[in-house]
């Protein structure tokens, strides 16, 4: 079991094999990491699909407007919503999109992140700078390995339930 330092800034992600455990970085990417709590605290990340998962690239998941439909087909609408909050300012730093590392999804602004976060399969050096890091996988990184490859995938793995330490 990873050693949360943390509980307050530590992310329980529930997929179908067990638990991925996310540490964030409140002082990198405050206000990201804000939102992000904001939303599970809410349970708006529960149920919510991997809509967008690429070999070697990333898995992307968080809309909690479009993410939780059961339905595949209107699931390929995933992708394109938020949250009701507004969009996020750039929170841009030296933090390296690596192996394991949480992005900001947005579209081409910048300042356009809500809700929707990737995780790094690898080291996707050409993110950086360019798209906002706010947490890192500290264990269970081989459940997101096993993910359902697709855009969006025929079988689309889910976020059962996503809590903070410090809630669970």
């Amino acid at each position: 079991m990873a050693e949360i330092k943390d509980p307050e800034n530590t992310i329980l992600m529930e997929l179908k094999g067990g638990t991925v455990t996310i540490e964030l970085l409140p002082k990198i990417a405050p206000l990201h990491v804000a939102r992000m709590k904001e939303l599970v605290r809410a349970g708006e990340y529960d149920n919510v699909a991997f809509h967008r998962v690429i070999e070697g690239f990333m898995a992307q998941t968080g809309d909690v407007a479009n993410g939780d439909m059961e339905d595949n087909f209107n699931l390929r609408a995933a992708g394109t919503g938020g949250s009701s909050m507004p969009d996020l300012k750039a929170e841009f730093s030296k933090v390296p999109h690596a192996r394991g590392s949480i992005g900001a999804a947005r579209s081409a602004s910048p300042d356009s992140a809500n809700s929707q976060f990737f995780i790094n399969f690898s080291e996707n050096t050409f993110l950086n700078g360019q798209y906002t890091v706010y947490g890192q996988v500290i264990e269970g990184m081989k459940l997101v390995d096993e993910l359902n490859r697709g855009e969006p995938p025929a079988e689309p793995d889910r976020m059962i339930s996503v809590k903070i330490a410090a809630d669970a």
